[in-house]
């Protein structure tokens, strides 16, 4: 299902942590590209393992425990696209049948599901990057972040580090407690379907420069949660990713509303904000042909 989350529909603020109380029923999000998304993972951790997943030496236990989740939450929620067996698990409609003793326990868990699964781990210098299975990055490298403290991941985010962000997420890691999901969505633009990205963001002058920009660009969804590992304390982030073609807002029911939104959220971040999405050059052309889509395309009722 196109479109099925829409953080710049006005609800929303970006550059804000924004963290709300998620249901835990609803941890996972599995779609109709659950199959689809898995062969690509599948290829990256066979082809380029290294840059997709890292671990720290003495994490084992704790991805132990995030695989038990991961598992307990498709057999109690997701029967409809995963088969669990004590030993395997068979993804449904053509997907993998995976042995979870084969893996690491953290990469097991993420041939299971569409979302990359993130292990940080509190030190000296606050929460770290511990572990990770990282195959759909949205423009950051694993191999850069690794092992680095959260103000050092985010020290190129516009507000993280130099006005309140950090300190709040600080504050919400440390209080975070186990019987708790939060989740955020974050959005961005991109000008091609891979769900592989971890170079900065840069759209292709030709695509935007040319009339009809729209119909080569996506708008990216990151649906983000965060919870405790009630045994490691550790906290397992989760990102999954939802890479929407921006035209296909022509015939969608809230079409002309989010075409709409995305175009007011584009001109209202401010330089630093456009600089870090990669889209400042962009931001007038792409921005004037949502408002047209807008005027076109079907409105909610």
């Amino acid at each position: 299902m196109a479109f099925r989350h829409t953080p710049y529909d006005g609800a929303k603020r970006p550059f804000t942590v924004g963290l709300e109380p998620f249901e835990v029923s609803r941890w996972l999000d599995p779609d109709e590209h659950l199959v689809a998304h898995l062969k690509r993972k599948a290829e990256l951790l066979e082809t380029a393992h290294g840059r997709v997943f890292q671990a720290e030496p003495g994490t084992e236990a704790a991805q132990a425990e995030v695989l038990d989740m991961v598992v307990a939450d498709l057999a109690g929620h997701h029967r409809s696209t995963h088969s669990v067996a004590p030993d395997v698990v068979e993804v449904r409609d053509g997907g993998p049948s995976v042995r979870l003793a084969d893996y690491a326990p953290l990469e097991a868990a993420s041939r299971l599901v569409q979302e990359d699964l993130v292990l940080m781990r509190k030190g000296q210098d606050g929460y770290r990057l511990a572990a990770a299975s990282l195959c759909f990055p949205s423009s950051w490298s694993l191999a850069e972040k690794f092992g680095r403290s959260m103000p050092a991941i985010h020290d190129n985010v516009p507000g993280f580090n130099d006005g309140r962000m950090g300190q709040v997420v600080a504050r919400i890691f440390d209080n975070l407690t186990a019987e708790q999901l939060v989740g955020r969505y974050n959005w961005s633009i991109y000008d091609d379907p891979d769900l592989h990205h971890p170079r900065a963001k840069q759209l292709a002058p030709q695509i935007v420069e040319d009339a009809g920009a729209l119909a080569h660009l996506f708008v990216r969804v990151e649906r983000q949660t965060l919870r405790r590992l009630p045994a490691s304390g550790d906290i397992l982030f989760t990102i999954k990713i939802h890479h929407d073609p921006i035209s296909l807002l022509k015939t969608h029911e809230r079409g002309g509303e989010l075409a709409a939104g995305l175009a007011a959220q584009l001109r209202d971040l401010d330089e630093r904000q456009i600089a870090y999405k990669g889209l400042a050059r962009y931001r007038a052309a792409i921005a004037e042909e949502l408002d047209n889509l807008a005027q076109s395309a079907p409105q909610a009722v």
